[in-house]
């Protein structure tokens, strides 16, 4: 299927440095931490995929490789004619290790030479900007042939009339980037990085490249899937079209044609897909896509696509509960956040397997969506997000404060990053800000992102200021997860929640990092996710979540937090039982036996206090004889609770004894709480939970404490923190079966 949609026939061309510097001087920039990709990396192999796959085309050219480079100031010209001091490799930002270069530049040149082939006379030549952060002018041959502003979209040039007739053609790029200092969109980047900042990502930062036309051309391709009436709406724009210029667009299953309609110019296009395959996660079926430009009968122009017939909507469940619906059935979305940032070449994947991959991590970790948060990606990450069947959040990247002319130019950059990605199957839903950072008008802005795409959904602000607009209701809590009430015409959805992770000496960006909550090992990692998903899975049925994304799918920089490493060597969680969870499939809790009971059917005499005991409270040898006799369940307003002993302090401290005759399968503690809990077996610490539990949850003890259960007497002691709200805690202990 790759051939197909990629169309086989493309001929790739990487364009030759023509400058004064020789390839063997590149090398990376510093050694912070690379990737298992960073040393595939060079100037005769970046990035060489054919950049756009929605829209395919035979020739072209890549200006990707080495470039000259150097600092700019204000009243600067362009060199023309000169030889900058410094080389670049492009297209990594100049702040990245694979730059060459690692340091920051507000303001910067790039030049570079190239020849046109031979074979493309008497065609139009389009230069092409995969994205430019942020504000870009464009010399060709000394003459200013462009500018743009925004930094996450392409753009595009017709040069042709700039060219020279023969020999190479000189090209310069001007940037400028404020970063942070500017009220431009630009998501989570600063100049000073620190907690959940991140580098800067300045300069040319995706593919450049070249692409001979004809006068007549298709300029833009949209597609609309419609699964219900079984049918494809395609809309074609043209460029210099002529009167009865005709549009054929072709549907293939394969080789097979599923469909294939020829209209004028400008006509609506709709094509029946009878009996759909349609596009799903488990089965990412996609169907090649041609459109052809005719005149007089025959080809002017053509490009390849591809199209998955999906259906994404809000609607009532059985229950009568407003859901979020995938191809008219509810289904129950775990994701993670993904915020899209590498050691070695920071806002760009240094290979194009490097983008697979942390698709590919995210599916076989049992995910199946994901939340781009605040960047726009390359083509080619949705096309993996396509191909491999993963669902997409896609973020507008957040805003500074800025006034009026900063908000014309986000809501421009806003309708072209819509406009630009509208074919990809994957993308659901659009979410044009996040936590406040910049927002404003978010119902406005809500309305018009719908109004131009009205066949995904809309979260109008994922968490803190929801302006009751969109398709969902978002809020965010660390560690959570919770779920607001749905809404008659709005789902609900956990749009970030999460936990800290173990960090890895030799994996990070730098030590300390920044995280949510300490933690001490791989297997208290997995327990405590279990935890979570367990709650995120309670909260589906009540009180009706949709969707939920964890924070997040790799460490960032400083905030190490994800499931992966930074340099994405590691995975901190056992893969096959995160697997499992994220798919709500848990350990059966009727499955364990107990040696200890909790107080769910019977009463369980315990010892407790509500005063700081001392150090070895939770020993064995202990003496508690001062602390007062109570009988579980402890605490106040947890809905159906069985309270026999009433706790409201912030603080317990609870002990009980239990006896085991003969130790069997795997210990475990079954346990609700609320909120933060650590428990202790015969003094080695079995489970330290943050948050709370809306059921009894049976969680495996870390391997310390399973050594210290023992056949005889053992004590279990347990230590609960609260800070507002109804309030619980009672445990049990066991054991089951070897999962």
């Amino acid at each position: 299927m790759k051939s197909v949609i990629l169309a086989a026939s493309i001929v790739f061309v990487m364009g030759a440095f023509c400058g004064s510097f020789a390839w063997a001087a590149w090398s990376p920039a510093g050694s912070n931490l690379t990737t298992p990709w960073t040393a595939q990396v060079s100037p005769s192999n970046a990035l060489p995929e054919y950049p756009r796959p929605q829209m395919t085309r035979a020739n072209w050219l890549s200006l990707n490789g080495l470039w000259e480079f150097a600092a700019a100031k204000d009243g600067d010209t362009p060199p023309i004619g000169k030889t900058l001091p410094e080389q670049i490799l492009v297209p990594f930002p100049v702040e990245s290790s694979l730059s060459g270069l690692g340091r920051h530049e507000s303001q910067m040149w790039y030049r570079r030479t190239f020849d046109v082939p031979s074979g493309w006379a008497g065609q139009h030549v389009i230069l092409h900007f995969g994205a430019i952060d942020w504000q870009c002018s464009v010399t060709l041959n000394g003459r200013q042939i462009g500018s743009h502003r925004g930094g996450y979209d392409r753009f595009s040039f017709d040069i042709t009339s700039s060219l020279n007739p023969t020999g190479p053609q000189e090209l310069i790029v001007y940037v400028a980037d404020p970063t942070d200092s500017g009220p431009q969109a630009r998501g989570k980047q600063v100049l000073n990085p620190t907690d959940i900042w991140f580098s800067p990502s300045s300069g040319i930062w995706q593919t450049v490249w070249l692409e001979p036309v004809p006068v007549s051309r298709i300029s833009s391709v949209k597609a609309v899937p419609d699964i219900d009436a079984g049918l494809l709406r395609v809309n074609a724009a043209i460029t210099n079209a002529k009167r009865g210029d005709t549009v054929r667009v072709v549907a293939k299953d394969g080789a097979t044609i599923v469909g294939a309609v020829e209209q004028p110019v400008g006509s609506a296009i709709t094509i029946a897909i009878p009996n759909a395959h349609l596009w799903s996660v488990d089965d990412p079926f996609l169907y090649t896509l041609s459109v052809g430009l005719y005149r007089g009968g025959s080809k002017v122009d053509e490009i390849g696509s591809y199209f998955g017939m999906r259906k994404i909507s809000v609607g009532k469940d059985a229950k009568g509960i407003t859901r979020i619906l995938f191809n008219n059935k509810f289904v129950f979305q775990v994701g993670p956040l993904d915020q899209g940032y590498w050691p070695d070449g920071l806002y760009t994947a240094p290979t194009d397997d490097a983008l697979r991959f942390d698709i590919e991590a995210t599916r076989k970790l049992g995910f199946n969506f994901t939340r781009k948060h605040v960047k726009v990606e390359p083509d080619r990450w949705y096309y993996w997000c396509d191909k491999l069947g993963l669902m997409v959040w896609q973020d507008m990247p957040s805003p500074g404060v800025g006034g009026q002319d900063a908000r014309i130019q986000f809501e421009k950059e806003l309708k072209r990053m819509v406009e630009g990605l509208w074919n990809h199957p994957s993308i659901i839903m659009w979410v044009p800000f996040n936590e406040g950072w910049g927002e404003y008008d978010a119902a406005r802005i809500a309305k018009r992102v719908k109004e131009m795409d009205p066949s995904r959904l809309v979260d109008n602000a994922s968490g803190w200021n929801d302006a009751g607009a969109g398709d969902v209701v978002d809020m965010h809590i660390y560690p959570g997860p919770n779920s607001p009430n749905p809404e008659a015409n709005r789902a609900a959805v956990c749009g970030e929640f999460g936990d800290a992770w173990e960090y890895y000496p030799g994996h990070v960006w730098t030590r300390p990092g920044y995280t949510y909550l300490a933690t001490r090992s791989p297997e208290e990692i997995t327990h405590r996710y279990e935890a979570q998903l367990r709650t995120a899975y309670a909260l589906k049925d009540s009180p009706g979540m949709s969707a939920c994304v964890y924070t997040e799918i790799t460490d960032v920089e400083v905030e190490q937090a994800g499931f992966l490493t930074y340099d994405r060597r590691i995975n901190k969680l056992d893969p096959v039982r995160q697997a499992l969870y994220n798919k709500g499939q848990f350990p059966n809790p009727l499955s364990v036996t107990l040696y200890a009971p909790t107080s769910e059917t019977q009463a369980t005499t315990w010892k407790y206090t509500l005063t700081q005991p001392a150090d070895n409270w939770m020993s064995p040898d202990f003496n508690d004889a001062s602390w007062t006799q109570g009988s579980g369940a402890f605490g106040q307003g947890s809905a159906g609770a069985v309270y026999r002993t009433a706790w409201s302090s912030p603080d317990i401290w609870v002990r009980r004894v239990f006896p085991v005759n003969a130790l069997s399968g795997v210990p475990c503690i079954r346990l609700r709480h609320d909120e933060d809990v650590e428990a202790y077996l015969n003094g080695a610490l079995a489970v330290s939970e943050p948050g709370f539990t809306s059921t009894y949850w049976n969680y495996d003890v870390l391997p310390s404490a399973a050594s210290a259960l023992k056949v005889g007497t053992n004590v279990l002691a347990i230590h609960c923190h609260q800070t507002g709200g109804s309030q619980i805690i009672d445990a049990g202990v066991g054991y089951h079966a070897v999962l």
